[in-house]
């Protein structure tokens, strides 16, 4: 039975952390393009810039965290 606990629990992990992973790498170029905008308008950009840069790598790391309760997923014995 325990096995079968952390099973699901890897398999709600993936789906969260991909999920979530997958929202904020669109978030973050949203943010970007917005940063381009106002770079092009000669507006205040940099903070703009800098924010899309953290929001895509933290979307990145979680897509990668995802892999990894993915893979525990699979190799989890049932």
């Amino acid at each position: 039975m325990q096995a079968t606990d952390g099973k699901k629990r890897y398999l709600t992990y993936w789906l969260v952390s991909a999920i979530a992973g997958l929202i904020l790498i669109g978030f973050g170029l949203s943010l970007f393009g917005e940063a381009l905008i106002a770079k092009y308008e000669q507006r205040a950009w940099f903070w703009f810039g800098t924010l899309s840069l953290v929001i895509v790598n933290s979307g990145v790391a979680l897509v990668g965290q995802s892999v990894i309760y993915r893979i525990k997923y699979l190799r989890e014995k049932a």
